[in-house]
């Protein structure tokens, strides 16, 4: 069964957080995800793809905490305002009202939002430790 593992504490952003994807769940491929969740999503996919003929893969994100913390409201604000400052590529609306949300205490950080990422893919067990 493949595994991956994440290391927490590598991540001091979100760069650092798709450096770390990069490295595990694209060792074969001849590009990187970029930071896209929409991209993590796809490869998620092919994960998925590559094990239903056997055991769930693994990705052991160790040091979750650490990276709870740094992607959390901050980045997340920072993230937003880079979407909004963009208007035309992304859906500015969207991105306005998640991070009034952020802001009142409802709305997802990153780390949340990639988690429920992960949590569309019940063929890859994601442990956090």
């Amino acid at each position: 069964m493949p595994e991956y593992r994440i290391d927490g504490l590598a991540i001091h952003g979100i760069p650092d957080l798709y450096e770390q994807f990069d490295r595990e769940f694209m060792r074969e491929e001849d590009w990187r995800l970029g930071e896209s969740l929409d991209a993590l999503d796809d490869v998620l996919y092919r994960l998925d793809a590559e094990t239903r003929a056997g055991d769930p893969a693994i990705v052991a994100w160790c040091d979750h905490a650490r990276a709870r913390e740094t992607l959390g409201v901050a980045a997340t604000e920072r993230w937003l305002e880079g979407k909004i400052a963009r208007p035309g590529t992304f859906d500015a609306d969207r991105f306005r009202a998640d991070l009034a949300a952020l802001r009142a205490g409802t709305g997802k950080t990153y780390f949340e939002i990639v988690l429920e990422v992960f949590g569309d893919h019940p063929l890859i067990d994601l442990r956090l430790t």
